[in-house]
């Protein structure tokens, strides 16, 4: 059987990208990616197989998605996109003045070359990562661009709502590129879900460039539907005495691999990578989480936190990774999973790679079933197990959520989580 990299011909990849009015680059950028599939391996997750799942498609082609199946709120400061079909862009005229760009990607690749020919795919991920961000930088087929210039900040959220649409056969490969100049300080939400039923895969990136004492706070929740079969990948580049905290609710129903990576590559720049995972029936998740610590005196913090229902799987990898020359520099790291069933598989492995001395490095990770003794004393005052069970994983789950610090991001995360918890009682 042939493999996407021998389906895929360099002049159909060409002629793919010019029907979309490409620039050069972007074209010369995606047939180098197509000849790396050749010899690169798929992302490494520690603990978990993911080998035999079939996260490629052979499809390039451009499919519009019909908007009238869609009930969308138009907020301020946000985009929506439907598979591949740009809805809406909303961003107040006070940004715009102030320079903030916010449109599709290759809209952007179009009018704003140098910002997109410096950012994509050049700082924070690369093509030839792995297999899987070549595949995507190939046959990316949308894509979100937001910059933020220097010295703007604001408080409202961006909002970027991303809808993959599985009413049709269509993959969703997507790009989010979001640029912090420097002295910079703003709020993005990034909102995934799906609308139908058709099996497809998805393979969503996000790249963040926050350069010299930015501060952005981006948060990240995933609802993917049960027939999506998904890789995420997000990864950020952050400068010197940049800050950039990354929130993460992986609910997605399907299968799915996530793939999570900050790079502290300034002097004095700190990270805070907090993820929330809630699994069921027989989904199979497993997501690797790093902090790389490159400048010195630089700060990394990982908090992970799953809960495991039915015949479910998760696995959480923590990567702290401290590189010679970083020194003075922090690496701590948090990894905790609930099972809530006898039938549930769950693996918390953290990892510390240490190469320099003058360092601080800590990790904790556990494993284990629900406290019996706390569901009794609750059931005891006349809670039913169901809702017993529900408040003890949000009291477990709690120590990220509080610690995110965008409350209007809290409470979604929270709606969110009881609908997965409800979702995974029902199969009971």
């Amino acid at each position: 059987m042939k493999t996407v990299e021998q389906m895929i011909s360099a002049d159909e990849l060409s002629e793919f990208a010019r029907q979309n009015m490409e620039p050069d680059w972007l074209i010369e950028k995606r047939l180098l990616a197509c000849e790396q599939m050749k010899t690169l391996n798929f992302p490494n997750v520690l603990r978990f197989n993911y080998r035999n799942w079939q996260m490629t498609s052979d499809l390039l082609a451009w499919i519009k998605s019909d908007k009238n199946l869609l009930n969308c709120d138009l907020n301020n400061n946000s985009l929506v996109q439907f598979g591949q079909t740009t809805l809406s862009v909303n961003l107040a005229t006070e940004l715009k003045q102030q320079g903030v760009i916010l449109t599709d990607l290759f809209t952007a690749a179009r009018d704003y070359p140098e910002l997109v020919h410096d950012n994509f795919m050049t700082k924070a991920i690369q093509t030839d990562d792995n297999f899987l961000a070549s595949y995507h930088a190939a046959c990316l087929t949308s894509g979100i661009f937001l910059y933020v210039p220097d010295n703007v900040e604001f408080k409202e959220p961006i909002e970027l709502n991303l809808i993959q649409d599985s009413t049709q056969v269509s993959p969703l490969v997507s790009h989010t590129l979001i640029v912090a100049g420097a002295n910079t300080k703003f709020s993005v939400i990034q909102q995934i879900h799906t609308k139908g039923s058709q099996a497809n895969l998805a393979n969503a990136f996000v790249e963040v460039i926050a350069q010299e004492n930015s501060h952005v706070n981006m948060s990240s929740l995933d609802e993917l539907g049960e027939n999506t079969l998904a890789y995420l990948q997000r990864r950020a580049a952050v400068g010197r005495n940049a800050h950039v905290n990354w929130a993460i609710g992986m609910m997605n129903d399907g299968d799915t691999v996530g793939n999570f990576a900050l790079e502290l590559n300034g002097d004095g720049a700190q990270a805070k990578a907090k993820v929330v995972a809630i699994t069921k029936h027989r989904q199979r998740v497993g997501i690797n989480t790093g902090i790389k610590n490159v400048g010195k005196h630089t700060v990394g913090d990982i908090l992970q936190r799953g809960v495991i229902l039915d015949d479910s799987q998760l696995v959480f990898n923590g990567i702290g990774d401290i590189v010679h020359g970083a020194s003075g520099s922090e690496s701590e790291q948090e990894n905790r999973i609930l099972m809530m069933s006898n039938n549930a598989y769950g693996n918390a492995n953290p990892i510390l790679l240490i190469d320099e001395n003058d360092v601080l490095a800590g990790h904790a990770a556990s494993v284990g079933q629900v406290d019996q003794s706390q569901l009794y004393y609750l059931m005891s005052r006349g809670l039913s197990r169901v809702l017993a069970e529900r408040l003890v994983i949000r009291g477990f789950l709690g120590a990220v959520l509080t610690a995110i610090p965008l409350k209007t991001v809290q409470q979604k995360l929270i709606k969110i989580i009881e609908r997965k918890l409800a979702d995974g009682h029902e199969s009971d």
